[in-house]
């Protein structure tokens, strides 16, 4: 029995240009190491992330002081402002407004998810559906949606119902479209597989599609909420009698800076704390989707 023995290349042989070089421990390597604080996609600790936080907060309030101790009659200071928003909340005001705007919202926007889930679902999970709806979709996502509140004027009156489908009709289509990509970005794998394993259609819709979309849909309702409360501003300037941005527009008849500001902070405490909330959900519904 013969035995064959193994081929060992002389290093003298292989040519130069084909030798790698041997790695001396002291030669810096190439490259540099990532910064803990400002590298590309990195993350950092909690502590380093609230105290970045606290600092842009900081830097507005900074701005804002500046602003109002300038000399300028329009700025008002930030005590001013916290003094008219007390003193609506001692008042009532603030709770009619804040209730009126909100219930005008949660309305408007629920509907508009309903319409964006289920029919964006569709279009990023049947290509026939997204042939039906894509040239209606082309053609009405192009219309400016404060442009119809006149048009809901006249065929819907003047109460809440003008109002929340201004809202609906500003908001939905981004909803579906986006919704549509999320469905869109389920793995091929995962659907292969459920076929294999024998799952009917709707199966797959139903415990593949939703399930693995549904941080992504909560993604696009926390990101287009901020949509809902613009179109919120301009249904409220026609035809509204109580209301968030009915008081700035009221306020600004008569330069109520101070009282334009504290709703202009309250429009901005509104989206941080719902900001908060939609991705506190985004985690308990999907733990395995965090990020």
């Amino acid at each position: 029995m013969t035995t064959v023995e193994p081929v060992v290349a002389d290093a003298e042989a292989v040519p130069p240009a084909v030798r790698r070089p041997a790695l001396d421990p002291a030669t810096p390597t190439r490259g540099r190491r990532p910064s803990k604080l400002f590298g590309i996609r990195t993350t950092i600790a909690p502590g380093w992330r609230i105290g970045f936080g606290l600092l842009g907060v900081a830097t507005v309030f900074a701005v804002w002081f500046w602003g109002a101790g300038s000399g300028s009659a329009i700025i008002p200071t930030p005590l001013a402002s916290w003094n008219a928003f007390t003193k609506m909340v001692g008042d009532g005001s603030f709770q009619t407004d804040l209730w009126a705007s909100a219930q005008r919202v949660a309305i408007g926007y629920a509907i508009s998810m309903a319409i964006g889930v289920v029919l964006g679902v569709a279009i990023g999970t049947f290509a026939t559906v997204e042939a039906f709806f894509e040239p209606q979709i082309g053609f009405l996502r192009y219309i400016p949606a404060p442009a119809l509140l006149p048009l809901f004027l006249l065929l819907l009156g003047f109460d809440e119902t003008p109002k929340i489908w201004l809202i609906v009709v500003g908001t939905v289509f981004y909803n579906v479209l986006m919704t549509a990509d999320v469905a869109r970005n389920v793995p091929r794998e995962m659907l292969n597989a459920s076929y294999t394993l024998g799952a009917s259609r709707w199966t797959v819709v139903r415990r593949v599609i939703l399930p693995h979309s549904l941080p992504g849909i909560i993604d696009v309702a926390r990101i287009n909420l901020a949509a809902a409360w613009s179109m919120l501003v301009v249904a409220e300037l026609l035809g509204a009698k109580a209301g968030l941005a009915y008081t700035i527009n009221l306020s600004q008849r008569f330069r109520a800076v101070d009282v334009m500001f504290a709703l202009l902070i309250v429009f901005g405490v509104i989206g941080i704390l719902s900001d908060v909330a939609l991705r506190r959900l985004r985690w308990l519904v999907s733990p395995w989707a965090r990020s």
